[in-house]
């Protein structure tokens, strides 16, 4: 039975309409980094990258090989860690410039880094990018969270980032750093902006 993470996991991928406290454990991620505007073609060939990747993780049995513990499973999404510059943060309104970020997507636990090796491989022979030589393979954990499912334009979010803020408040709670995890559950190229579903995530710790 294939390992689908909107059923598995759904307390992380598809919370509500309102800020929920959760814990999330330690998670294995394919990751780059960037700085500027998400609208320009340099973050769209990152994340190009990072899915041909991912899917050639995947792929690896039809190719030959199976990793140790390998299980049939759903891609996860993309998701996204983002902050401001120094300068970035000093402006009243937000200048996408500024912005700096680390794109990812999360890998199953069979994933190891002579696995991400391999994947490496395949896809500069199949379909070689400059920027792969910029992905990382590590881990995270965001432990202690806020999160909740945003819906609409990502020009909105500040909406619901106030009804996070006032749960954290509310909750005897502080931000942990001002960066933030964006989990992208819709495709921005095929939903209409006002339907796009997104999950924001903030760590927290309590006062």
């Amino acid at each position: 039975m294939k390992y689908e993470w909107k059923k598995q996991e759904k307390n992380l991928y598809l919370p509500g309409e309102k800020p929920v406290l959760i814990t999330v454990p330690k998670q294995k991620f394919l990751m780059i980094n960037g700085k500027g505007n998400p609208n320009d073609e340099e973050f769209s060939e990152k994340v190009g990258v990072l899915y041909s990747l991912a899917y050639a993780v995947r792929m690896m049995p039809k190719q030959g090989y199976t990793p140790d513990g390998y299980f049939e499973y759903t891609v996860y999404p993309l998701e996204g860690i983002w902050d401001l510059t120094e300068e970035g943060r000093k402006s009243s309104t937000l200048n996408k410039d500024e912005l700096i970020y680390t794109i990812m997507i999360r890998q199953p636990e069979f994933v190891t880094q002579e696995v991400v090796d391999r994947a490496l491989e395949n896809v500069r022979k199949k379909k070689p990018h400059p920027l792969s030589d910029d992905v990382t393979f590590g881990t995270m954990e965001d432990g202690l969270s806020v999160q909740m499912m945003h819906i609409g334009s990502y020009d909105e979010e500040e909406l619901s980032f106030e009804q996070m803020k006032k749960f954290i408040k509310e909750s005897n709670l502080e931000i942990t750093t001002l960066a933030h995890r964006e989990i992208y559950i819709s495709d921005a190229r095929k939903t209409e902006k006002s339907k796009l579903k997104t999950v924001l995530r903030y760590k927290v710790h309590a006062v």
